[in-house]
């Protein structure tokens, strides 16, 4: 039995590295999620046999482990396959909420099992689990909230805030410590439970909408902590390694997004970044020029060179498909087509790439802001597809602008710029955006996935 259970967790920990590794690429990412999927079932199977070789369960009791399993995937598999690209951002914020408050709930398992004798390493590690998952769920909490619009996705600050905040963050520090000092005195442990909690509430609040993909990516690093410290606590090499690559990775993809968007990691958690929304175009800036699909079909028919650059109003429109169709059409056509693809586009992570990806946009067209940015004036068309912050000139031009010195997609120094949006109205940053009056900007104003299948329709009669 022990040689059976350490090699299904072995064999756990390797699917875990390598489906990691294969979720770093767009083409072998849906392998790497089933590789990872298959971990997570050797490791849930090694967990049960070693409960029950530790004579902790009884194999007629593993049932209750199963239904519970059986139950979780009866929840999990319709809202996975039931969810919209556009609420991926929120489910993600979910699932990293579930992985702090599971990792809290061993923690807090582990000490009502120890009656008050726990080693002083065993109740810090424990302690600490409880509380960065208690961050985690409470602050993703608000992070879903923000981003499914159900509380205001501005930054929401008030006098003292910081004070506050430090307050809170020391009163853990000390718990923390006297928790490892006294683990019998097991209120202490309850008590920081409440903290926690608020602590992540006022940790996310006064982070604006356009700082989501960090906040993400930064919780998602706080959930594999978490589960890192439970390990610790309940002697689980698994865990151990489970959470390690979970926050390792979750801190090198909030390292990214920071870098992408030209700031550091304590600008976006403490600047309050999105609570006004002047700065870089505070009002009309010109009057704006509108174009039909159809006329848009005859510059686009002549070009011969368009770059697409995909924004959350693509996933909104759900034109992902239309617009490979068209990608395709032009290809034909003897066009240079190319994705501009910027590092913070959308509400997550990748959510362009895993749009485009879902159309079957081949990985090879999709080309990164650094590497696009140099030839963006050779471009005969830049079609920006409900991108409105990333693509935003004052970043560059205003140094008054919130948003001042953020990398973005120079597509307004493209010959021609095609804006399909449904309106004038300001991206999730709340910026009002100047390339909309660029005399080089036409905007198509409707539903993207509407206007693109009209341009497609224009292709196929012409």
């Amino acid at each position: 039995m022990n040689h059976l259970i350490t090699g299904l967790l072995v064999a756990a920990m390797v699917c875990f590295i390598m489906g990691l590794r294969a979720m770093s690429r767009t083409h072998s990412a849906r392998r790497g999620n089933l590789i990872s999927a298959l971990g997570m079932t050797l490791a849930i199977i090694g967990a049960i046999l070693e409960l029950v070789r530790l004579e902790h369960l009884a194999m007629t009791q593993a049932w209750i482990i199963l239904a519970a399993i059986g139950l979780g995937a009866l929840i999990g598999i319709p809202a996975a396959l039931r969810v919209k690209m556009t609420a991926m951002p929120e489910m993600v914020a979910l699932f990293n909420g579930f992985g702090g408050i599971a990792s809290l709930f061993i923690a807090s398992g582990e000490v009502v099992a120890s009656g008050g004798g726990m080693t002083g390493f065993t109740a810090s590690t424990a302690f600490l689990a409880m509380l960065i998952g208690g961050i985690t769920f409470t602050g993703s909490l608000i992070a879903f909230g923000k981003l499914a619009e159900w509380i205001p996705s501005r930054a929401i600050c008030f006098p003292a805030q910081h004070v506050l905040n430090a307050l809170l963050l020391l009163a853990v520090l000390v718990g923390v410590v006297s928790f490892a000092i006294w683990p019998e005195a097991q209120w202490i442990f309850w008590a920081a439970i409440a903290v926690a909690a608020v602590l992540g509430i006022m940790a996310v609040i006064p982070i604006g909408g356009a700082d989501m993909p960090v906040v993400i990516s930064l919780l998602n690093s706080y959930s594999g902590l978490a589960a890192c410290a439970a390990g610790f606590a309940i002697g689980s090499p698994l865990l151990i390694t489970i959470g390690a690559l979970v926050g390792a990775a979750g801190i090198i993809l909030t390292k990214v997004m920071c870098k992408a968007m030209n700031r550091s990691l304590g600008n976006v958690l403490f600047s309050g970044f999105g609570s006004a929304t002047s700065s870089g175009g505070g009002g009309p800036q010109g009057e704006a020029q509108s174009l039909l699909p159809q006329d848009a079909y005859y510059v686009l028919e002549a070009a011969q060179s368009v770059v697409f650059i995909p924004g959350y109003g693509m996933a909104v429109a759900q034109a992902q498909h239309a617009v490979r169709e068209l990608a395709d059409t032009l290809a034909a056509n003897g066009c240079d087509v190319r994705f501009a693809i910027h590092p913070v586009a959308g509400r997550m992570p990748g959510h362009m790439n895993v749009l485009l990806a879902e159309a079957n946009v081949s990985y090879d067209l999709l080309v990164e802001m650094d590497d696009i940015n140099p030839s963006m004036p050779t471009v005969d068309v830049a079609v920006v597809i409900g991108a409105n912050d990333t693509v935003n000139p004052a970043a560059v031009e205003d140094p008054e602008s919130a948003i001042a010195g953020m990398p973005i997609i120079l597509a307004h120094q493209a010959r021609q710029v095609f804006v399909l949006k449904r309106s004038m109205r300001s991206g999730f940053a709340g910026i009002e955006n100047p390339l909309f009056f660029r005399d080089n900007t036409w905007m198509i104003f409707g539903d993207a996935k509407t206007t693109i299948e009209a341009i497609n329709g224009e292709f196929k009669e012409g």
